[in-house]
C-alpha cells in the first residue's frame, strides 16, 4: 500500500468535511434570516443532497475516462464557488444556488474511493478506504463546533472559511497528489454513452452480486440516516438535551466511529470475509437501532450508541471496498458514483420520514422502524449471498 496517496486522500477528505461541517448546522439559521420557512429550510437541504444524487455518478464515470486528479480538481473548485457564493448570499435563491453547484460537485467521495481502489491491493482495500471514512468523521467532528464559534461574528464567516479551506484543498491536489489511473486504462473507459442514466442505474442493479449491495447500501442508509438526521430532535425531546450536550454525544459517536474506520479496519478485514462484516453488522445494527429507540435512560443511549456507531464505521467502509472488487477496474469510478448516488437518495429520503416518525408516533418509533428495516435487509442480504454462492459453486 502507498502510504504518501493514501495520506493526501485522508486530508483532502478531512478538509472538505471540516469545510461542509463548518457550515452545515447553520444553514438553518441563515435561511431562517431570509424569511424561510421550515418547508423551504428543508428544500434547502435536500437540494445538497439531490445534485450529489446526480452529480455523483457523474463524476464517477468522468474520472474513468479522464483520470482522477482532474475530476477531483474540478470538483473542488466547484465546493469552492458554491462556498463563496454561500458567503456573498443576501438573498434566499443565492443560498439555494450555492448548495445546488456544491451538491453536484460536491460527490467527490466516490473519485476519492475510485482513487484508494487504484493504490490498494484487495487486501488492502477496505483498510484503504477506511482512511475515507477517519478523514470524513475528524472532519464533521471538528466543523460544527468551529462553526458554531465563528458564527458569534456572522453566518458569512463561516462560509469564508470554509471556502479558504477548499481553496487551500484545492492547492494541496494540484501540487501533492499524483495520478493513479493510467492512461491505458483511461482510454478504455472512454465512449459516448450518457453520463447520467437511471438506466444505466438499473443495469447495475439487475447484475446479482453488484446489485445486491447497492440495495444494502440504500436501505442502510435509509436506516442510518434517519438515525443521522432525526437524532438531534430526539435527544431534545426524549431527554431534554441542550445543544451543546447533543453535539457532545454526538462527538462521542463520531470519535467512535473514527477509530473503527481509521484503526481497526485492517485487522477486522484480515480477520474475516467481507460478506461475513456485512451480515454480521446489519444484525449488530439492526438491534442497536431498536436499543436506540427504546433507550429510558442517558447512560444506557451512550452504550447502545457504541454498536451503532461500529456497525456504521464498517458498512460505509465495506461495501464501497466489495463494490469495487465485484466489477472491472475500468468501471471502478462509474460503479463507486452509482453507490454514492444512491447514499445520497436516503439523504434527501430520510429525514421527512424520520420526522414524521418522531412527530407523529413517538420518539422510539424511528429507531424500531430503522431497526425492523434492516432485519429485513438482513434476512434479503442473507439469501441473496447464499444463492449467489450455490450460483457459483
Amino acid at each position: 500500500m502507498k502510504n504518501k496517496p493514501l495520506f493526501a486522500i485522508f486530508l483532502i477528505i478531512f478538509i472538505n468535511m471540516l469545510g461542509f461541517g463548518l457550515i452545515l448546522p447553520l444553514l438553518p439559521y441563515y435561511a431562517e434570516g431570509f424569511g424561510a420557512s421550515d418547508t423551504v429550510i428543508g428544500l434547502l437541504v435536500a437540494v445538497y443532497a439531490a445534485g450529489q444524487f446526480f452529480g455523483a455518478p457523474i463524476l464517477g464515470q468522468l474520472s474513468d475516462q479522464y483520470g482522477r486528479r482532474p475530476i477531483l480538481l474540478i470538483s473542488i473548485l466547484g465546493t469552492l464557488i458554491g462556498f463563496v457564493i454561500l458567503g456573498f448570499a443576501n438573498t434566499l435563491w443565492l443560498l439555494f444556488l450555492s448548495r445546488i453547484i456544491d451538491g453536484l460537485t460536491g460527490g467527490n467521495i466516490s473519485v476519492a474511493r475510485a482513487y484508494i481502489s487504484d493504490v490498494t491491493t484487495d487486501e488492502d482495500r477496505a483498510k484503504g478506504l477506511g482512511v475515507i471514512g477517519a478523514g470524513f468523521g475528524l472532519g464533521f467532528i471538528i466543523g460544527p463546533a468551529t462553526g458554531g464559534i465563528l458564527s458569534q461574528w456572522g453566518f458569512a464567516l463561516p462560509a469564508f472559511v470554509a471556502a479558504g479551506l477548499t481553496l487551500l484543498n484545492l492547492v494541496l491536489v494540484f501540487l501533492w497528489l499524483q495520478e493513479s489511473l493510467p492512461v491505458e486504462e483511461r482510454k478504455k473507459t472512454t465512449s459516448k454513452k450518457p453520463l447520467f442514466s437511471f438506466n444505466a442505474l438499473g443495469a447495475a442493479l439487475k447484475r446479482p452480486y453488484v446489485g445486491t449491495l447497492l440495495v444494502t447500501r440504500f436501505i442502510f442508509g435509509i436506516s442510518f440516516s434517519i438515525f443521522e438526521s432525526i437524532f438531534s430532535l430526539y435527544a431534545l425531546r426524549k431527554f431534554n438535551l441542550s445543544a451543546e450536550q447533543t453535539g457532545l454525544v454526538l462527538t462521542y459517536v463520531g470519535v467512535l466511529t473514527v477509530i473503527v474506520q481509521g484503526s481497526l479496519m485492517g485487522r477486522i478485514t484480515k480477520r474475516f470475509s467481507e460478506k461475513g462484516l456485512i451480515i454480521s453488522s446489519i444484525a449488530i445494527m439492526a438491534i442497536a437501532l431498536v436499543g436506540w429507540g427504546l433507550a429510558p435512560t442517558l447512560p444506557i443511549l451512550l452504550i447502545v450508541l457504541a454498536p451503532i456507531a461500529y456497525a456504521g464505521g464498517v458498512l460505509t467502509t465495506v461495501i464501497p471496498s466489495t463494490l469495487s472488487k465485484s466489477v472491472e477496474d475500468k468501471n471502478v469510478g462509474e460503479i463507486l458514483g452509482v453507490s454514492a448516488s444512491t447514499e445520497s437518495l436516503t439523504r434527501v429520503i430520510a429525514p421527512s420520514l424520520g420526522g414524521v416518525l418522531l412527530g407523529k408516533l413517538s420518539t422510539a418509533a424511528p429507531g424500531v422502524f430503522s431497526g425492523i428495516l434492516l432485519v429485513l435487509l438482513l434476512i434479503y442480504v442473507w439469501v441473496r449471498f447464499r444463492k449467489l454462492e450455490t450460483d457459483q459453486a
